[in-house]
């Protein structure tokens, strides 16, 4: 039997963010230098206009010339715009054993894990949805298989490139049990070659009118590619004797940082049934 005195204090458990969240494989993130793009940002969209076929010298099966072709189209882009959002993470104990040093680690450490759900919930609620076409069938909701082949459709057709699909982490296994996932490195893909993100914080699961999905069911969304500028992470209070509170003798720490997540072009919507029996 060991010993009596005192317990031992270790290292706090370590942890791994999910690697195919927002922030991970499927998303360019861009650390800011300039801090005015954390105010938001504006651009033109380059790549959702159409391109169009022509014929110089169109006949018909004679050789005859045919009326000569309309006139050339020519698309304006569209002006696209995003905004910024922050997310934190809060440390709090007794100022008596509970350093200022420790604060500012314990709610770093908070936000690094938790950073990528906040936002994920955050771009889902705010973004995706606000944007989204759904594509449900006038039926009702179709298998995972059907729901990923409507968006992947779509958005060939509104897109015309490589896209992302948003998943609710909660479906994963089903997309895997169903071969609708395929690993290349780091990033889950469709067959087709769209990126996937698996996102916890896609679990709030509410359809683009706002409502949450009925029991069984999820909403999966399909976009154009994803940019997340960041800036840096930020302590507050910025020195020790300002983290304490004097009423009560607790420091107090934030960790935040602000993002500004978008996509371009098109968002797709669809809702499926999360069920063994319907691939």
């Amino acid at each position: 039997m060991p010993p009596a005195s005192m317990r031992s204090r270790v290292q706090a458990i370590p942890g791994t963010p999910m690697p195919n969240g927002l922030l991970g494989g499927c998303t360019t993130l861009i650390d800011v230098t300039d801090p005015h793009e954390l105010l938001g940002v504006d651009w033109l969209g380059l790549s959702c206009a159409e391109a169009h076929p022509t014929d110089w010298c169109p006949t018909d099966d004679a050789g005859n010339p045919l009326p000569a072709p309309p006139p050339k189209q020519f698309d304006r882009p569209s002006a696209e715009t995003a905004g910024p959002v922050t997310i934190y993470a809060g440390a709090v104990c007794s100022a008596l054993g509970f350093s200022y040093e420790e604060a500012t680690d314990q709610a770093k450490l908070a936000l690094s894990m938790g950073e990528g759900r906040a936002l994920e919930e955050w771009f889902w609620q705010n973004v995706l949805a606000p944007q989204a076409v759904d594509r449900t069938p006038a039926a009702g909701p179709v298998s995972v298989a059907q729901g990923i082949a409507l968006l992947e459709g779509w958005l060939a057709t509104d897109y015309g490139g490589v896209g992302v699909l948003h998943v609710p982490a909660g479906a994963t296994a089903l997309l895997g049990r169903f071969n609708q996932i395929v690993l290349q490195g780091t990033r889950a893909r469709t067959w087709l070659g769209n990126c996937i993100t698996l996102g916890a914080g896609y679990a709030v699961n509410t359809g683009p009118d706002g409502s949450p999905a009925p029991a069984g069911q999820a909403w999966l969304y399909a976009s154009g590619p994803v940019v997340v500028r960041r800036g840096p992470v930020d302590v507050v209070p910025g020195s020790r004797n300002a983290s304490i509170n004097i009423r009560n003798n607790d420091r107090m720490v934030l960790a935040e940082r602000t993002f500004v997540p978008y996509t371009t072009c098109a968002v797709e919507a669809v809702l499926v049934d999360l069920c063994l029996c319907c691939p």
